[in-house]
């Protein structure tokens, strides 16, 4: 898993897979999933991620 920051157009894009995207849908207001041929979550993207968020350049990672 990738987890990328744009902070030049403020998006949080969390991806999944390097499979082509072939639909993409806004589930909720700025929050869009994009999906490959299988229909299977490739990425998703939060708009506007610092609105939503307190630090969306920091990631946390946790192994349960």
């Amino acid at each position: 898993m990738k987890v990328k920051y744009d902070k030049e157009v403020d998006v949080l894009r969390l991806v999944f897979s390097d499979n082509k995207i072939v639909e993409s849908d806004e589930e909720k207001p700025g929050l869009i999933l994009d999906y490959d041929i299988a229909g299977d979550v490739v990425s998703i993207e939060i708009l506007d991620a610092s609105k939503k968020m307190n630090n969306p350049a920091q990631v946390e990672y946790q192994a349960a």
